[in-house]
């Protein structure tokens, strides 16, 4: 099912009687997600992605704008004639009830044509069971259960109507980190499976790229990016995007550019023809060092982190708006300890420069 995104606006009143000042959790926001995809909302707490899940699945109603579902206006349609499954962070199961009436929950529900048989249900909710591979544990209650199992159940549960729609709110932030590789890995696998559109809110990062055909980066209510995980990894549009996504995070540093070149510190880098003179943030990505001996750039050399495969030099650079530079490079690479300095040559296309004032990106032709 399309999903079609038109001016979305939603903005609350204010909590302060005295200061009549509203607040804009989302703000024109306008997007077709399409058919069969799985989309993450991503950004950090407050910036409106969960408003808009909420919107979408008509929990709470826009201020402006318009929301469809393939053809058909959904704005002011009930949540319960939407189609959609509904996935919350705290699980929200029923206590009182097995595996299998948590399930079942919702199909006793229907009415008038939508209404089924008690073996349609029953075969409706095992098929859903084993989707999230729950299908023995289906008369324990969720007091007897994990919360990996119990977050499957909750997803059985919004997959059992066959929604139109699937909308998972941070549903793996109460899991420890292997359950919410293990989860996230079946949320993939289950989404591919059913072909239902997905639209996954989280602030993670490394999950929304991990998993998602597309991501929206947003910021304070507005939409910063919208594209394929790596294609916004590679070009990120402005200083937000590119310090949100990475881990570790982008290396920033204050530069200027003089006579084509870009200078951090009093050392010049980097050929970067065709930007005008102007003091630029620098974005650097930890793989975009390069151990080089007669590199332009150095550091004072602070440790070195092996990881197996890769290794982490930590640095220091007096132009550096973080405390340590983060430089990863292969593990195959000889370092002198004892140095009280070392040296970097830059990949180019691991090079974002950025407008002072605005943070958008300048572009520099990468040769």
């Amino acid at each position: 099912m399309k999903v079609v995104l038109q001016n979305l606006t939603k903005v609350f009143p204010s909590r302060n009687k005295k200061v009549n000042e509203e607040v804009v959790a989302v703000n024109d926001f306008t997007f077709t997600i399409p058919d069969g995809k799985l989309i993450g909302l991503l950004g950090p707490s407050g910036c409106g992605k969960s408003t808009t899940l909420y919107m979408i699945s008509g929990l709470q109603k826009p201020t402006g704008g318009q929301i469809f579902f393939g053809d058909d206006d959904v704005t002011d349609l009930p949540t319960e004639n939407r189609g959609v499954g509904l996935v919350f962070q705290n699980y929200a199961l029923y206590p009182h009830m097995t595996v299998k009436q948590n399930i079942l929950f919702p199909l006793q529900n229907l009415k008038g044509a939508d209404k089924m048989s008690k073996d349609e249900m029953l075969e409706r909710a095992y098929y859903a069971a084993r989707l999230v591979q729950i299908e023995d544990l289906m008369d324990r209650k969720p007091g007897e259960m994990s919360g990996g199992q119990q977050q499957r159940v909750a997803i059985a549960r919004a997959l059992v109507k066959m929604p139109r729609v699937l909308l998972l709110d941070e549903p793996l932030s109460n899991l420890d980190a292997r359950l919410r590789l293990q989860t996230r890995e079946e949320i993939r696998r289950i989404q591919r499976e059913t072909g239902i559109t997905t639209i996954f809110v989280t602030h993670d990062q490394e999950e929304a790229m991990s998993i998602s055909d597309m991501i929206v980066v947003m910021k304070l209510g507005v939409v910063q990016q919208i594209g394929a995980p790596q294609e916004v990894y590679d070009n990120p549009l402005n200083l937000f995007v590119a310090k949100f996504l990475g881990t570790p995070p982008i290396n920033v540093f204050d530069g200027k550019v003089a006579g084509g070149k870009l200078y951090i510190g009093e050392e010049a880098v980097l050929d970067v023809a065709g930007v005008e003179d102007q003091e630029v943030f620098v974005g650097i990505r930890p793989e975009g060092f390069v151990l080089d001996d007669n590199g332009p750039m150095s550091c004072k050399l602070s440790s070195v982190e092996v990881m197996g495969r890769d290794v982490s030099i930590v640095s220091e650079n007096a132009a550096s708006a973080n405390p340590v530079v983060r430089s990863i490079i292969n593990a195959d690479n000889k370092i002198d300890y004892s140095r009280e300095n070392v040296q970097f040559s830059l990949k180019p296309h691991k090079v974002f420069l950025f407008n002072k004032e605005t943070e958008e990106r300048i572009y520099f032709e990468v040769k």
